[in-house]
């Protein structure tokens, strides 16, 4: 969600929610019996409606400026100065809400997209979904573990409506090539990803993640600092990469480990300010993940670039990845590992042993992952083939660097347009987002009960249908 520089302010607050909130039953009533959206408009736009126009909102609001195929008719927040950038600053001129409800009656309303605080996210989708409504909503999907099993259900329920999750790696072509390197088996076996997103508060403050003392609605203008509203560092930025662990291993994480702890900001937070997480998945893979707030380096890309990255690594290459900013061009670079070596006829284990500690062997050299743009074909004409060589020769030398064609931001709407109109599935579907959402919850209840949590706890947590788990032996 936060990759993105923003002087974001709080979109909903709990209170004023559970306001809007109240009364979904009587809501769906002056709604009407729930419908199927369809797209109205002569040109296929889908008619969209944003709820939530803070930092995050400000931005897709951006975006959704330079795109063509879906046009804002309604814009919602309950923080007037919100509302006002939300109205003014979209090409659409949308009309101005603070009940939320409001735009779920109007008819001419396709799709909702909801940009809201972390503990909001179910009720406004619940409450859409009821409507009718097709759904984009920011990840974290949901913030309790009841709200996984309710979601599903209606969801499942209503097979018709898109709902899409902001995972926007899902969409980036470095990392569908990435996952493409993994499937034609150019890593080996992949056995371990390490992540991070570290941050210098101390040196940069952040509105977003630094305490607003002297605000007037208290509380609720710093909702990532209380748990109540977030899921601190773990959902606003490490759900984006525990979503990439389980998308390059195939699997799900079967057992998580936290440690956490405010150690540095004593201004009034109850979420960490430092955390570090060990996931361990079915065939002994790991996802290592590091979040901290007094230091951005990044040990990656040879510190070109700082906060955040992935390291996906393989018995035979590893691949550095991160994703694009406005500012920054996503990258994606990976290197092979050293080639296995017959010892000479003769050889003595002691000798090959020996040999294997006296270096530690040279590094290898990094190499650009290529984009389907840059694979040569046989269809290429002469001149095609001959400037994709000299693009491949201007990566090799750093010249260069392989680009997205679009943001994956931009792409994730423009497939989520396509879905409406199409009834296609989205790559960061319902199944996803819950997943997500799930590895969020069970690593802030790692952390807060000092304990390793499995996975299978989510099936039982908040789930009134669900039989007891039995207690998993130690040992």
């Amino acid at each position: 969600m936060p990759e993105h520089k923003s002087t974001e302010q709080p979109d909903l607050t709990r209170r004023d929610a559970a306001k809007l909130a109240v009364g979904a039953t009587a809501a769906a009533a002056i709604i009407g019996a729930p419908w199927i959206q369809k797209v109205k408009a002569a040109n296929s736009q889908v008619q969209m409606a944003i709820i939530g126009t803070g930092g995050r909102g400000q931005y897709h609001i951006t975006h959704l400026n330079g795109l063509d195929g879906g046009r804002l008719l309604a814009s919602c927040d309950i923080y007037q100065p919100n509302l006002d950038k939300g109205v003014n600053s979209s090409k659409d001129k949308p009309k101005g809400y603070k009940d939320y409800r409001e735009i779920l009656n109007r008819n001419d309303i396709d799709a909702v997209l909801i940009a809201t605080p972390l503990s909001t996210h179910f009720p406004i989708t619940r409450d859409a979904l009821l409507a009718g409504k097709h759904v984009f909503c920011e990840k974290s999907l949901v913030h309790k573990p009841e709200e996984i099993h309710m979601l599903r259900k209606m969801v499942n329920e209503r097979p018709k409506q898109v709902l899409q999750v902001g995972l926007q790696r899902r969409y980036s072509r470095f990392y569908q090539t990435a996952r493409q390197m993994v499937e034609k088996g150019l890593l080996g076996d992949v056995t371990n990803v390490y992540s991070q997103w570290h941050r210098n508060l101390i040196n940069v403050p952040s509105q977003t993640w630094t305490m607003k003392k002297n605000d007037p609605r208290g509380e609720e203008a710093n909702w990532r600092l209380m748990s109540k509203y977030s899921g601190g560092l773990v959902a606003e930025l490490g759900s984006h990469q525990m979503d990439i662990a389980d998308w390059m291993f195939g699997s799900h994480f079967e057992t998580v480990n936290g440690v956490g702890g405010i150690d540095y900001f004593k201004d009034g937070r109850d979420v960490f300010d430092s955390v570090q997480l060990i996931f361990r998945y079915p065939k002994g893979q790991r996802l290592m993940s590091s979040y901290i707030s007094t230091n951005q380096h990044l040990p990656l890309f040879g510190g070109a670039r700082a906060q955040f990255g992935e390291l996906i690594m393989g018995t035979e290459g590893t691949i550095h990845i991160t994703v694009g900013t406005d500012e920054e061009p996503a990258l994606g670079i990976w290197y092979r590992e050293p080639a296995k070596k017959t010892p000479a006829a003769g050889t003595s284990k002691a000798a090959v042993a020996s040999a294997s500690l006296a270096s530690t062997g040279k590094g290898a050299k990094a190499l650009p992952i290529l984009l389907s743009k840059d694979e040569i074909s046989e269809q290429d004409s002469f001149m095609q083939k001959e400037l994709k060589f000299a693009r491949r020769w201007l990566y090799s030398k750093g010249v260069m660097v392989p680009e997205e064609d679009k943001n994956p931001v931009d792409q994730q709407m423009i497939e989520f347009w396509d879905c409406i109109r199409t009834g296609a599935k989205p790559k960061a579907n319902l199944e996803i987002g819950l997943s997500d959402s799930a590895a969020v919850i069970l690593s802030n209840l790692s952390m807060k009960e000092e304990r390793r949590v499995w996975r299978k706890e989510i099936d039982t947590l908040g789930n009134p249908d669900a039989k007891p788990v039995p207690p998993v032996k130690k040992g």
